[in-house]
């Protein structure tokens, strides 16, 4: 079961079921343990489409735009960790399922993410999902916090190699 509590969650889960889209949401409320004992974050949601990729989507909520006094739009931070448990689960489920973070933005002002016909309402708010395969969020992401073990891709390149998600449904 998904997080219900989490807004952005429960907008994209009650896209994906508007769409008609078959789907597992993973129950996220512990880690998974590998067959070695290892630990390894559990991705959101099973997202099946035509033709033959299976999506192992993270979501990631993030608002549009972020920042109280300085806007900043396209934000698209996420953790090395999931990073590297996406890719984990890449390789369990094997050839046909893919890693894909979709990041889930709630639109606070004029601007969007997305054009006004490609935006979702979902409990009065307005989301815009873009997604970014794992493979080209890993190869541009740079690190953002040491700290808090943070990355993020440069804006242009997120810009130009994510896609609003219906996209890669095949779904209006």
């Amino acid at each position: 079961m998904a997080n219900r509590d989490n807004h952005y969650e429960s907008a994209f889960e009650a896209f994906i079921r508007s769409r008609g889209v078959p789907y597992v949401a993973v129950d996220e409320a512990k880690r998974s343990l590998l067959s070695d004992g290892a630990s390894i974050k559990s991705l959101d949601f099973i997202v099946s489409s035509p033709g033959d990729a299976t999506w192992l989507v993270d979501v990631k909520g993030r608002r549009f735009p972020s920042g109280d006094e300085q806007k900043q739009y396209w934000k698209n931070w996420s953790t090395r960790d999931d990073l590297v448990s996406l890719a984990q689960w890449e390789g369990l489920f094997g050839a046909g399922f893919h890693g894909l973070f979709v990041f889930a933005y709630d639109v606070l002002g004029d601007r969007a993410p997305l054009s006004a016909e490609q935006l979702f309402e979902h409990h009065n708010r307005l989301y815009g999902f873009v997604a970014v395969r794992l493979s080209d969020y890993a190869s541009y992401a740079r690190r953002v916090s040491p700290a808090w073990d943070t990355v993020a891709m440069p804006t242009a390149e997120f810009r130009r190699l994510a896609r609003p998600f219906a996209e890669l449904l095949g779904v209006k």
